[in-house]
């Protein structure tokens, strides 16, 4: 299989699986989520489990009217009550994937992280893949986390790395080269992250991540700019072919993705990811293609 190098190939790529996903959409009351949704319907990608609450049912029912027999509605006393409803209709198997509309994300998360009728397994650790297609880049580039772990510790290190493998190997990518990233190549004790990327470095050489090269600590120029790394003298696999790029702390993950986003011209999706089906929580400032690429990345990330 060969690896989706565009978004737009990720598109094609659901479309030859000729299977619709079922989503179940919290509150589909914004112009972008409707874009969404009747985009993907034309495409034939997805068929639709609506929640609303009872407030913003008129929004849902036309969509409903439009495309019958894709579409359900289902109908809660207010938003909250249509995020756990949604949530039980994953967990129930009912829908594969679960995305967010007008509704607050503090809100949806409450549903999805409740310990008894939440999505995270017992254990688990919630996390954000990002990716963008950037213009001067040869191929998508995947990174966490920009939305959720302020500061992760080595087993949420662990956890996003393997989260972001499993999708890139959904993705037709059979080795995934991973970047740990820094503001320099140097391990310093000053910056415990560092020491952190030692012991994955290490777990990764002793086959303990399956088929991947990872490499690190490095600059995120390094990571996509082999000539970046000549000149220091720094050779190997990832070095100038990143897919992956793990950064130290939200901060700098979050930075990086609103620069991309708004500088760099790039086109971005994410979602959540270690829960039992991939979360759709777009920003509020995400353009409608941004979100329509998000569902169609966790589409393709499900089981």
């Amino acid at each position: 299989m060969e690896p989706v190098r565009t978004l737009s190939q990720m598109v094609s790529r659901l479309r030859l699986t000729n299977k619709r996903r079922r989503v179940a959409v919290v509150c589909p009351n914004d112009p972008h989520t409707e874009y969404v949704i009747i985009r993907s319907l034309r495409e034939e990608i997805a068929e639709y489990l609506l929640v609303t609450d009872e407030e913003h049912v008129d929004v849902s029912n036309s969509l409903y009217a439009a495309s019958p027999d894709f579409v359900r509605v289902y109908t809660a006393p207010t938003p909250d009550d249509a995020a756990a409803l949604a949530v039980e209709l994953v967990r129930s198997g009912e829908a594969d994937v679960l995305m967010k509309g007008l509704i607050n994300t503090d809100n949806l998360l409450r549903a999805v992280l409740h310990k008894e009728k939440g999505l995270l397994p017992p254990g688990g650790v919630l996390s954000h893949v990002a990716v963008a297609q950037i213009p001067l880049y040869h191929k998508l580039l995947f990174f966490s986390d920009a939305a959720v772990i302020p500061k992760p510790t080595l087993d949420q290190f662990r956890a996003m790395i393997m989260n972001d493998i499993a999708i890139c190997n959904r993705l037709g990518m059979e080795e995934p080269r991973v970047a740990l990233i820094h503001c320099s190549e140097k391990v310093n004790a000053k910056f415990p992250h560092t020491i952190f990327y030692t012991e994955l470095n290490k777990e990764a050489s002793e086959g303990k991540m399956g088929k991947v090269y990872i490499d690190g600590p490095m600059d995120a120029k390094t990571a996509c700019d082999a000539h970046s790394g000549e000149i220091k003298g720094m050779s190997s696999p990832v070095i100038g072919n990143a897919d992956i790029m793990i950064f130290p702390n939200i901060e700098s993950g979050n930075t990086f993705y609103k620069t991309l986003s708004l500088f760099g011209d790039a086109n971005m999706a994410g979602m959540l990811t270690g829960t039992i089906a991939p979360v759709v929580v777009p920003s509020r400032s995400d353009s409608g293609n941004s979100k329509y690429y998000s569902l169609v990345l966790a589409c393709l990330a499900g089981k």
